[in-house]
């Protein structure tokens, strides 16, 4: 059950009702309401994973309350401990046990020391490393006195199960979350048609850009030994703007049903190809996962508090940690070290900071802006080659013919299978971004402040889009880590 599906619709409209109407203000009904909601909704993709989640839940909600009631401190500090590798423990398991395994089995295969070792008929748990995520940054908020626990096993769970962030996020802090659970919730008009905006935008991303765009990707994935460089290049740049699209079409629908349940959740994108170098694409792309990695993981190894040697090592450690974050698979991990290596000398040149906002309150970029926008936006595509790829010797593959292809002749991928409304769709798409990009989404929000006949027809006409030239269907990208 997506977001974008006649299912999620008539799922929405049934909790809606019963949220704001017998229930209205209500508080404790409302929580309960939204923790059936959400075991439905994660259920209804896989019911078997459900237990799982649950013994979790209950789990890392005895342990912060232990944590905070423990009599000492180095107690307490044993609990965390138990309670952070408890929550990587699961990840491990359930997600890199096989891989280790496969990965350990081959290492000494080839070394001469033959092993029999056999791979375990595990189920990767949907939503695994985002649920795990804030079971993990709820023992150290609690450790770190940020928080009190969560004496209401309700609200704790609701917090880990919340439906629309479940899946593929965003990752929220329990400091941000928690705390709206226990607030009385009334409709918010205005609230709920930011809300459905961003839904809207959301939809136009997924089902207009992402999806179209995927049909294209795929035909080139699937033939690379008999596509050009320049079909290559052009594939390799659309697979950009899809992944993105999808993505952040996906954040914006949980932000705009939240919304419209009365939350506010973080916010996960903020125009990344509109970066002038990596380190501010990475500010920009995948906030709430990149806050996480920079709060537990490198503030936490020292951050920029130690020897120029051991910054570059936590650097490292935190982009290793983001590759593998989203899958068992070395392509991951060498896109993560590929960033490291882009964004190490950013670092230590104190050059990993923009002092002035993209454009600057210009119409346009500058020139050199434009080049340092264009040469970030090819080197972080050059980086999604490697995770697109199924395997490294694939990855190595694309690039190699990318760099050795034949460029005299224009793009088959375009010329084969010109669609003339997927491209002025993306072209305004792309544009919207742009003179849209200090609003929290761009395309539906750009009208907010216009005449109303003119408002309205920006949306009718987005509305229009979505039905008339919707892609077909594609899960989404993220669902897979």
């Amino acid at each position: 059950m997506v977001f974008n599906s006649l299912s999620f619709l008539l799922f929405f409209i049934v909790v809606f009702l019963i949220y704001y109407f017998p229930l209205k203000e209500k508080t404790s009904y409302q929580n309960w309401l939204l923790l059936l909601a959400s075991y439905f909704f994660y259920g209804f993709a896989a019911w078997k994973m459900v237990p799982l989640l649950l013994i979790a839940t209950t789990a890392f909600y005895f342990v912060g309350i232990a944590i905070y009631n423990a009599k000492s401190d180095k107690t307490a500090n044993r609990i965390t401990i138990l309670g952070v590798v408890l929550g990587i423990g699961m990840l491990l398991y359930f997600k890199y046990l096989n891989f280790f395994i496969e990965s350990f089995s081959t290492l000494f295969n080839d070394i001469g020391f033959h092993v029999s070792w056999s791979t375990f008929n595990i189920i990767i748990q949907l939503g695994i490393s985002f649920f795990t995520f804030k079971l993990i940054s709820y023992v150290i908020e609690i450790h770190r006195k940020h928080i009190k626990p969560c004496t209401n096993f309700v609200e704790f769970a609701t917090y880990i199960a919340f439906f629309p962030t479940i899946l593929s996020g965003p990752i929220d802090r329990p400091n941000n979350f928690i705390p709206q659970l226990q607030k009385k919730r009334a409709f918010d008009y205005n609230l709920a048609v930011d809300g459905s905006l961003q839904i809207l935008c959301g939809l136009f991303k997924k089902m207009v850009i992402a999806d179209n765009l995927a049909t294209y990707v795929d035909k080139v994935w699937g033939n690379i030994d008999g596509a050009s460089g320049s079909t290559l290049l052009i594939g390799a740049i659309f697979y950009s703007i899809q992944i993105y699209a999808d993505f952040s079409g996906y954040t914006d629908m949980a932000i705009g049903v939240s919304k419209i349940f009365g939350f506010k959740i973080t916010k996960n994108f903020d125009y990344p190809y509109f970066s002038r170098n990596v380190s501010e694409f990475w500010r920009k792309w995948h906030i709430s996962l990149m806050d996480w990695l920079k709060e537990y993981v490198y503030i936490s190894l020292g951050g920029n508090r130690v020897p120029k040697y051991r910054i570059i090592i936590n650097t490292m450690v935190v982009f290793l940690v983001s590759g593998l974050w989203h899958g068992a698979n070395w392509t991951f991990v060498c896109w993560g070290a590929y960033h490291a290596f882009l964004f190490i000398p950013l670092l230590l040149l104190n050059k990993n900071k923009m002092k002035t906002p993209v454009g600057n309150g210009r119409t346009f970029p500058d020139l050199k802006e434009f080049f340092q926008i264009m040469l970030t936006f090819l080197l972080i595509s050059f980086g999604w080659i490697i995770f697109r790829a199924d395997s490294l010797s694939q990855a190595f593959n694309y690039i190699y013919r990318l760099f050795n292809g034949s460029y005299s002749e224009f793009p088959e991928l375009i010329s084969n299978n010109f669609n003339l409304s997927l491209f002025c769709l993306l072209s305004v798409f792309l544009v919207a971004e742009w003179f849209g990009r200090d609003q929290q989404y761009a395309i539906a929000q750009l009208g907010v402040n216009w005449k109303k006949p003119l408002k309205y027809a920006l949306y009718y006409a987005i509305i229009i889009a979505i039905f008339w030239f919707r892609g077909k269907g594609q899960e989404y990208i993220y669902f897979q880590f």
